[in-house]
């Protein structure tokens, strides 16, 4: 599935229109001086200064960087000014951050906890490791604290979240992705009176399409900022890096809480449209968890958004027309791309311990060894469910669509009355046929109300 069409042109705040990487500040790392774009994520200005290794995993103490660069895979967890378990790739740089590894001893680098993986090749359930007399007992539950433990307390408590402005909208989406931009476009352009307010968690709306690859004006940077622009002309308000937290039924009708820049923000509205995308997914295959193993929509961020190489001879895993426009835009930048289908030509493991360096591949019945300094993994994501089905929506197993999608009536409703959805959280559809089925969600939410 294409991105939507865009103009011939960028709009002159565009900030696609040059891709290029310019460090403006540093950020402190571990006592060194980091070069770093000012707004953007952490884990990127690591990335580009060849910081591989971000932080180890609980337990296994295996080495970890990000996956999915969107905030969801849990494998970037690192402290931050003083803060533990902060995603690296949800902080944005700013000058003289204080960004430090965690989970480790003496050090990520050289971890001797990480023998544990070498103790228990086939697993361990470290809640067995307690034993007598009691001194021993005392010991090994300080190993199992170490084992079991994520980063140390932070060095002063973490604010909570004050109290902050209580709206009453006539439409919230949650989702800046094609869908939810273009479900916003569509009910204000039907009812120019109804307040709509739409709130992602991103620093910027776009969705998928920030990291679609292309050339010229079909690329996802600016079908992205188009369709920015038509919402906001519309009247949209707009709220970036406002995390949606729950649905609370019980308070007065019920209401969204949403973290809103470290405010807590009560919403309450006719009708509410989640247009929550997906969730980058890896596939099975031997030490598929290893750093180096990104998913392939990490790798065209990186590479179209922020202008990062992540790798020189990358293998691409997966089928369909995301992998392909990959292939071709890594190629376009002078990467050595090998393109693996899955299918006829299956992963079988990867090895490497802190970055990934060979592949091994499975055809016809033989395997053969692919030398590589990245795997990019392009899966089908899965339908981002949590919040509508807190909400009342039903979901259903749906293999095609990437996993448990959300399942509306034609009109885009769920079981829960007021309660819409649309999108690739309705089962995977791609860019485009998301924006389609977010056009015509919005006529019809913008009808009913």
């Amino acid at each position: 599935m294409s991105p939507p069409s865009a103009p011939a042109s960028p709009a002159p705040s565009d900030p696609s229109s040059s891709p290029t990487r310019t460090p403006d500040c540093a950020i402190d790392f571990e006592g060194q001086s980091v070069p770093a774009v000012a707004g953007e994520p952490v884990a990127v200005a690591l990335f580009a200064s060849e910081v591989r290794v971000l932080s180890r995993s609980i337990k296994y103490h295996r080495p970890r960087t990000f996956f999915c660069l969107s905030g969801h895979c849990g494998a970037c967890l690192m402290r931050i000014d003083g803060q533990p378990n902060v995603k690296a790739c949800r902080a944005l740089c700013r000058p003289s951050l204080q960004v430090e590894r965690q989970n480790a001893f003496p050090s990520v680098g050289f971890d001797v906890l990480e023998a544990a993986d070498f103790f228990f090749p086939r697993g361990m359930d470290h809640h067995t490791m307690f034993t007598s007399p009691r001194p021993l007992n005392v010991l090994m539950q300080k190993v199992v604290r170490e084992l079991g433990g994520l980063g140390k307390l932070p060095d002063q408590a973490p604010p909570t979240l004050p109290a902050g402005e209580r709206l009453r909208v006539d439409v919230v989406i949650v989702g800046g992705g094609p869908a939810g931009l273009a479900a916003a476009t569509a009910i204000r352009r039907a009812r120019p009176t109804a307040s709509v307010l739409l709130v992602d968690e991103a620093d910027r709306v776009g969705g998928s399409l920030l990291s679609w690859p292309g050339a010229g004006p079909g690329d996802g940077l600016r079908s992205a900022q188009r369709l920015e622009n038509e919402a906001r002309q519309a009247g949209v308000e707009l709220r970036t890096s406002a995390t949606a937290l729950a649905w609370y039924p019980e308070d007065e009708g019920g209401l969204l809480a949403i973290d809103d820049h470290g405010h807590l923000v009560r919403v309450r509205a006719q009708r509410y449209i989640y247009a929550t995308g997906g969730y980058e997914t890896n596939l099975l295959f031997g030490n598929n968890d290893r750093p180096g193993i990104l998913a392939a929509r990490a790798v065209g961020l990186l590479l179209s958004r922020y202008g990062v190489m992540a790798g020189r001879r990358p293998v691409i895993v997966g089928q369909g027309a995301y992998a392909e426009a990959l292939a071709q835009a890594l190629g376009r930048a002078g990467a050595e791309v090998t393109h693996v289908d899955g299918e006829r030509v299956r992963a079988v493991a990867a090895h490497g311990n802190t970055w990934v360096r060979r592949l091994d591949v499975e055809e016809g019945g033989q395997t053969r060894r692919l030398r590589c300094d990245l795997v990019a993994v392009a899966a089908t994501p899965a339908p981002a469910t949590d919040l509508p089905r807190q909400h009342g929506a039903q979901v259903l197993l749906t293999p095609a669509g990437g996993g448990f999608a959300c399942q509306v009536r034609e009109d885009g409703q769920t079981e829960s009355p007021g309660v819409y959805a649309c999108g690739d959280v309705c089962g995977y559809r791609g860019p485009a046929a998301a924006q389609e089925d977010g056009e015509r969600v919005g006529r019809a939410v913008a009808a009913s109300l």
